[in-house]
């Protein structure tokens, strides 16, 4: 069980220092390059491991249209959008905005999927919007600036949400590996055009350390860090590992005060406890309700 926790905790360290090294890695790389080279060895990556495991499936036509969709809305158009935000959005605000993707699910899952939509989901939205609030205007209630980066960033945690939603649809009728190494095909497929039409100047790293922290940080969160996660989630209790989780924003906080000298304010510790708090009581709500009605029927 530790062992389990060791591992689920480098798998959250991984992917929320992945704010400040993707800030480091769009001073060098332009955005669209930086998705596109990034995706080219996650399918490098995603291929080899279906080559081994001999688990590549093929699809019919509505599966393929479903995972075209998903490759250009969940993996391009979201990493794309993440990278565009960084170039001058805050690491660590970015994080916590994205923290808010789980009560967007939420809500995309009672239209589309007919899931439940409770009071308890919508009293941590507001607290969790009162965080960002706090966040974003650092503490002072009387002026509001959004950095446009942020508004990218907004677009990623939307991505998001929608990727969850069709992964979840999509799992119904395919494993989660095809689902990946296909949706991040498409996404690569896509991104190579738009390289040469959003990317004004084309950046590219020229040093050794730019393309090991490039092929390293894609490599590592997007394959090693999810194999890992789903090979140790099984062994532990899914509501302490969801927790794990949603320590990311404090972790890319850490980072950005290691790496990029960014200092920790009192009103960013705030705010973030705002918006994980409201983020874990809206999202523990339904496996509380699950656990009551458990209990309910065993008495019965």
């Amino acid at each position: 069980m530790l062992k389990a926790y060791s591992w689920l905790t480098f798998c959250v360290i991984v992917w929320g220092s992945n704010f400040v090294f993707g800030k480091i890695l769009v001073q060098d790389f332009s955005p669209t390059l930086l998705t596109s080279l990034r995706l080219f060895f996650i399918v490098l990556l995603l291929a080899g491991i279906s080559c081994f495991k001999k688990h590549v499936k093929r699809l019919n036509k509505a599966d393929w249209l479903a995972v075209i969709i998903l490759g250009i809305i969940g993996v391009f158009i979201n990493q794309w959008s993440f990278f565009v935000g960084l170039e001058t959005a805050d690491p660590t605000t970015s994080a916590l905005v994205l923290a808010t993707a789980p009560i967007l699910t939420g809500f995309l899952a009672a239209i589309f999927l007919k899931e439940k939509l409770t009071i308890r989901m919508l009293a941590g939205s507001v607290f969790a919007i009162i965080g960002i609030y706090l966040v974003v205007t650092k503490g002072s209630l009387s002026s509001l600036y959004i950095d446009k980066g942020l508004l990218w960033i907004v677009l990623t945690m939307v991505t998001f949400a929608i990727m969850i939603i069709m992964t979840r649809s999509l799992s119904k009728r395919m494993d989660p590996l095809t689902i990946t190494l296909y949706s991040n095909i498409v996404g690569f497929i896509v991104s190579v055009p738009f390289v040469f039409i959003l990317d004004n100047p084309l950046r590219i790293g020229n040093t050794v350390f730019d393309w090991g922290l490039l092929i390293g940080t894609a490599v590592t969160v997007h394959g090693i860090a999810t194999l890992v996660w789903n090979s140790n989630i099984r062994y532990v209790d899914a509501s302490k590992a969801s927790v794990l989780s949603n320590l990311e924003p404090f972790v890319a906080m850490i980072a950005g005060f290691i790496l990029l000298a960014k200092p920790i304010t009192g009103i960013e510790i705030t705010g973030s406890l705002f918006i994980v708090g409201g983020v874990i009581f809206s999202t523990y709500q339904r496996k509380q309700f699950k656990a009551k009605q458990k209990l309910t029927g065993h008495k019965k």
